[in-house]
């Protein structure tokens, strides 16, 4: 039963993923890519057509989300996304929500089919984290979420859980609290981005990096990335 639905889970990934390529590469003239009007173009369509069809798109986009998180989809690209169509506030919402959401159903179906081949796989790699995760569940993986999974990579992090039986109740809240600092930051660059090509006529590196819609971000992941490190050395060292 697990590899019939380890092979299902494979396929659906897959294609979900080649879906969304074909998606967006059908909609992109390839030999256009290095003109900017190009890209201006594109930019007003896509706001054009997101304004119109705002409470479907972010459904649409609700529903890909949950699929390709537990599916074992990374996470970044979608919050960029989701910056760029739905601005940083409504875009934050949508994939935090969205998000949590997925990793929990990838949480529950690893917890449910999977659970002895995560332990196998991940229970000595992180086994010095497990007794301090079951002090208090919530908060130090709260404190894990905020601070990106110390570099694990997303997928991964939502199956660590499975190592010490974590509630499902305090994973989702968890999750949504603790993901929500890097999300605004990283829906926030994509807004910037967007606005950025909407209000330049060309593109220049420098005016680009300046822009505070681009480096105001820049600076906020700058500092939420020592935050964490100067958490991560306080909570998660050996010592501890």
């Amino acid at each position: 039963m697990s590899k019939n639905l380890k092979i299902f889970l494979g396929i659906s990934y897959l294609i979900i993923l080649f879906a969304f390529l074909y998606f967006i590469f059908t909609g992109i003239e390839m030999s256009k890519l290095n003109d900017f009007s190009y890209y201006k173009e594109l930019q007003k369509d896509l706001s054009n057509y997101v304004s119109k069809n705002i409470i479907t798109n972010i459904i649409y986009f609700f529903i890909f989300a949950v699929l390709w998180v537990s599916l074992l989809g990374f996470g970044s690209p979608l919050l960029i996304i989701s910056g760029i169509l739905f601005g940083q506030w409504i875009g934050t919402l949508v994939s935090v929500v969205s998000i949590s959401i997925g990793a929990l159903t990838l949480y529950s179906i690893g917890n449910f089919f999977f659970r002895e081949l995560v332990k196998k796989i991940l229970e000595q790699k992180f086994d010095k984290y497990i007794l301090l995760f079951k002090r208090n569940e919530f908060y130090y993986f709260f404190i894990y979420r905020f601070i990106g999974g110390l570099g694990v990579p997303f997928g991964l992090q939502n199956l660590i859980p499975i190592l010490f039986g974590m509630k499902k109740l305090n994973y989702f809240f968890s999750s949504f609290f603790g993901f929500i600092p890097g999300f605004f930051i990283f829906n926030t660059i994509g807004s910037g981005l967007n606005s950025y090509v909407a209000q330049s006529e060309k593109f220049n590196v420098l005016d680009f990096i300046l822009s505070p819609a681009i480096y105001l971000p820049i600076l906020m992941f700058a500092c939420l990335m020592i935050v964490s490190l100067i958490i991560k050395k306080k909570f998660f060292d050996d010592k501890n």
